[in-house]
Order: C-alpha cells, then sequence, then structure tokens
C-alpha cells in the first residue's frame, strides 16, 4: 500500500524535479528540443506514479514536447538517479505558452498610442 504525499513534501519533490529536469534538458541530443526550452513547473501525483512537466519554449514548444516525449525513457532513468524517491514517475510533458503569450500582450501594448493627458496648466486662459 503506497501512501500519498501532500503539502510541504509534495512541493519539495516538485522542486526538486523541476531542477533536475531543467539540468537534464541540456543533455537530451533530439534536435527539436534545441534552443532555450525550459522547465516552468512540475506536478507530481500524491503516489508518485506520475509528473506533469508543463515546458516552455522560445520557438517550436509543440515540437520540443514532441522530442522530451521520445526521450522521456532517458530523463525518468537520469532523474531517478538525482532524486532520491522510492518510485521515479512516468513523466508527461504538456506544452506552456504563457511566456509567448505574456510577449504577444507586451508587443501589444507597446502598439497603443496613448496622448499624454491635458492639465489644467497646459489648456489656454480665457
Amino acid at each position: 500500500m503506497v501512501f500519498p504525499i501532500k503539502g510541504h513534501k509534495l512541493e519539495r519533490v516538485n522542486d526538486q524535479m523541476r531542477d533536475a529536469l531543467s539540468e537534464l534538458l541540456r543533455t537530451v541530443k533530439d534536435p527539436r528540443v534545441g534552443g532555450l526550452v525550459s522547465v516552468v513547473r512540475v506536478e507530481v501525483s500524491g503516489d508518485l506514479s506520475y509528473a506533469k512537466v508543463y515546458v516552455s519554449a522560445l520557438e517550436d514548444v509543440v515540437g520540443a514536447v514532441k522530442g522530451l516525449q521520445s526521450a522521456a525513457g532517458y530523463l525518468r532513468r537520469e532523474l531517478a538517479a538525482r532524486v532520491q524517491l522510492r518510485l521515479s514517475p512516468q513523466l508527461k510533458f504538456i506544452p506552456d505558452t504563457s511566456i509567448a503569450y505574456g510577449a504577444h500582450i507586451a508587443e501589444l501594448l507597446q502598439g497603443i498610442d496613448i496622448p499624454p493627458e491635458e492639465t489644467e496648466e497646459d489648456e489656454p486662459e480665457s
């Protein structure tokens, strides 16, 4: 019987896995994973059997996720060696487009032309 973990311990496991996977991404030799790919967050299930890994990329996030999913066995084995857990969770990579969305919003805000507000000092006296 496996007892689920909760609270601070689960958060610590999430952080350890995020840090370890961030380092391991540099060792993946799949060309789809090249470029600027980063792990945004990791959500491990309470029984440590599954982990959702949210990944962001500067360019092709969907291609990067496909490359990471094909390297999931390698990453799982290396992760088991770095993070001391009873079980090594199955990894599911999910694209996170929040960084691209934020850049798009910033670009839209830069394009807005807002005229300066008139103050009472700027108005001509009659």
